[in-house]
């Protein structure tokens, strides 16, 4: 049977043929035709050795790779450079085909590998310009010592690749070799660097949010669309620090303590928020393409058919970026995570609990690596002890601790990107009435099998032209109403993107700083650098301090708030201090923080950092409007201090109780009211009756959790997706609708045929908490219009809200009737919720047999969309899960050797390999592994020892 290594997800048209060659090559080598014995031997041909000894060119002294029963790596060294080449090399043993087809993607080169059906997906990538980026970053940006390790860790993948090809290093390898003659390039420092674009890509904040509210324009009216997009309850959902205030270029949280993380000068220049009224202002300043003033166009024809061009270039730009592989997953409501602190004066221990669990998308492998880099002696020639979660391609540890402090990441959101409408002509484009030459360079696009493709990069000082990728996108604007200012249209407008990842930074130096940090003043300095992108770290370390930190280089804006897109003619629209630099971003030193807060614990789990604004106690910065709506932060929250109320202390055991909560808020805020409705059919009123007594949890084997999440999805059907515009209802979703005539008579309608457009992972609405917010405040309103719905499938019209959720109560009985059976007593959430992990390439698109072979599961899971336990799913498309813990982690800073861990998958990402995906039942069952730190323990866990020499 065939081994494989997973990959970043590549998306989907146009690639059929060519992987149907590579599924040809996998099923030779899996026996089809063949003998076992040689089929099990290119199996273990790409295995990696982990007893015995190998040489590795470069080191300068041995190096001790000791690998427990999961195969989880701690590695043993005398200075930094063998630290980091050895980790390079282990790296590559484990996930080298995923690295490969990684560094492909973040340079724009899938076409290399995968043929023309990655054309487009190259041209995009090259048009953003990752690698030009990460080579800026490189050359300019990054310390020498920070370059070292890149090096270093580059020429201990080299060593690796060195002799080996094909089968040597995967079977996905050896296919492409078959079949193209494929040979792996030397991994280079840029390749590292790059990686951290693609993860800035995939926590880039509110760019879809924006592109939503653009289209929803087309058929919404202003405040129907700001009826969707509510501001964040601070009165009800705590943000991350309370009471701090911005004062002499000082931030300074409530209870002080600035003494305690100061740390030199701020790097931005902003000199105030420039934009908006608070966190919850859904006030926008910018002209809205397809709005008029604050009313919307669902009742102008006229209007409807001026945004026609703006609303087919921005889905297409939709669909084009969800065209672009996810390596964290798609960007939506799911993306985030939960972590939290808690004082020693609350823990069992007497000393902080830290947690931590990201959200991302399932991948086979994890997109996670568990490894232990550790100096057998800590000095200026060796300075890490580190353990914790790393990213294949990229030296260092993400997310851990160290022997003096632990910390952990959640998702800032921070709005960081900007779509800029620009007026185009063929010298250049309009910048406060002249015109302006682009920027440009030429892309050329080699393609497996066929031939290369030359491109044409245009940049203007907004960004790049992402219209020019596409020839529906290159009709932007030519019908957008817009101010009477705007220049003359000509053939259109263009759709240039500004985005914070784009301009050069020192992210990189920020990783190693953190790992070797050693208290909260150092841990702060080195947050400072973690430009992109921007995330809530927690802080916590062995003296019992705990802290909070949020960096990153968020833009201060002049007009407008970010929330559509924006005149790019007009300089007004620009980010303060443009692109010369860090002028124009929130001082770092202004950037909020916390540290021992007197309620002895902090949670982070993507809900408003600050509330912002001009009155007292408000943050002068608006960091985005489109936070996460705090549905898991502060039910964590809640957990916490009732566990605090009950007996003062909280064990580890709890925080892995906390992370495996599966309690719905929604369900709790609907369902007493679903079991008041009158219901005259027996089989609806028998699935009424499952809603009696539940608590609200989610978990796998409850049929009333899978009868309220149908409901659930039904009533968002029924009152919101089947009222969205085309381009945000799921691809293939299909409607009659009343489309205004075209002929003599105006007011004449005729009935069409509409069918939904948008990709599965990205369609709404997807039930996220932004929509139990919405739910929330409009169940208030028993007769609101969006409970109105026309007559279909022999089902009456509804005017009421319970008419509209006794109708959902019915739909979705007959639903789960067709899904898992009439027989109630056979119904369970799991059997809806269910995970599959799949490999990212074959695993994805190849044939039902080779599928069968490379993934794995279903698993039957509890939890839900924004449930602590956030095993998220998108209520348009279906039950499946989409988003997942993709690993927990619990640090106990009395006794590091006492923490826990877990990921999703496994070590290996060989299919096939014992450690392939050997963590995914334990995980699916909330159980977390030991987690050895100190000498002793990883010896006693030790199973295999690997020797490296020079």
């Amino acid at each position: 049977m065939p081994a494989n290594e997973t990959a970043p997800s590549v998306k989907k048209k146009g690639r059929r043929a060519r992987l149907i060659v590579l599924v040809l090559v996998l099923a030779l080598l899996a026996g089809f035709g063949y003998g076992t014995y040689w089929s099990m031997d290119n199996v273990r041909a790409s295995f990696p050795q982990a007893t015995g000894t190998l040489k590795v060119p470069g080191l300068t002294g041995t190096v001790e790779v000791k690998r427990d029963s999961h195969g989880i790596p701690q590695l043993y060294a005398d200075n930094d450079d063998d630290l980091f080449r050895a980790q390079g090399f282990v790296h590559a043993q484990d996930r080298f085909w995923e690295m490969d087809v990684r560094r492909h993607m973040t340079s724009g080169r899938l076409s290399e590998m995968f043929g023309s059906g990655q054309v487009e997906t190259d041209a995009f990538l090259r048009t953003l310009g990752w690698r030009q980026v990460a080579q800026a970053e490189y050359d300019t940006k990054l310390s020498a010592e920070t370059k070292k390790y890149l090096q270093a860790y580059a020429d201990g993948v080299n060593a690796y690749l060195k002799g080996k090809s094909g089968k040597d290093l995967s079977v996905e390898h050896s296919a492409l070799k078959l079949s193209d003659d494929y040979e792996p390039e030397q991994w280079t420092p840029v390749d590292s660097v790059a990686w951290l674009k693609a993860m800035a890509w995939d926590l880039r904040g509110n760019m879809q949010d924006e592109i939503d509210r653009a289209l929803m324009s087309n058929k919404l009216t202003q405040a129907q669309i700001d009826e969707l997009y509510p501001p964040y309850p601070f009165d009800r959902n705590k943000a991350i620090v309370d009471g701090g205030k911005v004062d002499g270029g000082k931030y300074t949280p409530q209870g002080g303590g600035a003494a305690a993380g100061s740390t030199g000068t701020g790097s931005g220049s902003g000199t105030g928020s420039g934009t908006g009224t608070g966190s919850g202002s859904q006030a926008s300043t910018a002209p809205a393409p397809g709005a008029s003033g604050t009313s919307g166009l669902a009742d102008n024809a006229s209007a409807q058919g001026a945004t026609a061009g703006l609303r087919t270039s921005l889905t297409s730009l939709a669909a084009t970026l969800d065209k672009v592989p996810a390596i964290l997953g798609p960007n939506g409501s799911g993306i985030g995570s939960n972590s939290w602190v808690v004082s020693g004066k609350y823990t069992t221990t007497g000393k902080p609990l830290l947690a931590n669990d990201p959200h991302l998308s399932p991948q086979l492998p994890s997109v996670w690596y568990q490894m232990g880099l550790h100096c057998r002696a800590v000095s200026n020639q060796c300075k890490y002890d580190v353990a914790g979660y790393t990213f294949s391609g990229m030296p260092g540890v993400v997310i851990g601790h160290n022997a003096d402090i632990a910390w952990g990441m959640t998702n800032l959101g921070a709005d960081v990107t900007d779509l800029y409408l620009e007026q185009v002509k063929p010298e250049g484009y309009v910048y406060d009435n002249r015109v302006v030459p682009f920027t440009t360079r030429e892309e050329v696009i080699k393609i497996a099998g066929g031939t290369s493709k030359k491109i044409t990069v245009r940049t203007t000082n907004n960004g790049p032209l992402i219209s020019d990728r596409s020839d529906e996108l290159g009709t932007v604007g030519s019908r957008a109403p817009v101010s009477s200012s705007a220049p003359d249209r000509g053939n259109g407008y263009a759709v240039a993107l500004r985005w914070t990842a784009l301009d050069p930074g020192k992210s990189m130096d920020a990783v190693f700083g953190i790992d070797r940090a050693k208290d909260f003043a150092g841990f702060r300095a080195a947050a400072r650098d973690f430009e992109v992108p921007s995330q809530n770290l927690i802080y916590a370390d062995t003296k019992g301090n705990i802290g909070y930190q949020a960096p990153g280089r968020i833009p201060v804006r002049g007009t407008g708030d970010g929330r559509m897109p924006a005149p790019g003619w007009d300089s007004k629209y620009a980010w303060k201090g443009g692109k010369d630099g860090n002028a124009g971003y929130v001082p770092q030193d202004e950037m909020p923080y916390d540290y021992n807060p007197a309620r002895g614990y902090i949670v982070t789990a993507n809900q408003a950092v600050v509330e912002s604004g001009t009155g007292a106690g408000k943050y002068p910065y608006v960091l985005t409007t489109d936070w996460g709506y705090g549905a898991r932060s502060q039910r964590i929250n809640d957990l916490i201090e009732a566990k605090i109320k009950d007996n003062g202390k909280i064990s580890t055991d709890d925080m892995r109780t906390m992370q495996m909560d599966n309690s719905s808020e929604i369900a709790a805020l609907l369902t007493p009211m679903l079991a008041k409705i009158e219901v005259s059919d027996p089989d609806v009123r028998s699935a009424q009756k499952l809603l009696e007594g539940w608590n609200y949890t989610q978990e796998p084997d409850s049929a009333a959790a899978a009868y309220f999440n149908a409901v659930w999805r039904n009533i968002l059907k029924l009152s919101f997706g089947d009222k969205m515009p085309k381009e945000l209802r799921i691809e293939g979703s299909c409607m009659n609708v009343q489309e205004a005539s075209s002929g003599p008579v105006d007011d004449l309608a005729k009935t069409v045929r509409e069918c939904g457009t948008r990709d599965a992972d990205s369609a709404q609405p997807d039930g996220g908490d932004r929509w139990f917010e919405v739910v929330r405040r409009l169940v208030k309103d028993e007769k609101s219009a969006w409970w109105q719905t026309p007559a279909a499938r022999n089902q009456p019209a509804t005017a009421t809200r319970d008419q509209l959720f006794a109708r959902a109560m019915k739909d979705a009985r007959w639903e789960l009737t067709a899904k898992l059976g009439k027989d109630q007593s056979t119904w369970s959430w799991g059997r809806l919720h269910q995970l599959t992990l799949k490999n990212q390439t074959i695993g994805t698109e190849g044939p039902g047999f080779m599928q069968w072979l490379l993934n794995r599961g279903p698993w039957n899971l509890g939890g839900g969309e924004a449930t602590v336990n956030a095993t998220g799913w998108n209520a348009s498309s279906g039950y499946g899960v989409t988003w997942v813990p993709s690993m927990r982690m619990i640090v106990n800073l009395s006794d590091l050797d006492k923490s826990r861990w877990i990921n999703l998958t496994g070590a290996s990402g060989h299919a096939y390999h014992d450690n392939y995906y050997d963590q995914t039942d334990m995980w699916a069952k909330g159980e977390l592994l030991d987690w050895p730190f100190g000498k002793e323990a990883v010896d006693k866990a030790n199973a295999e020892t690997l020797t490296l020499k020079p």
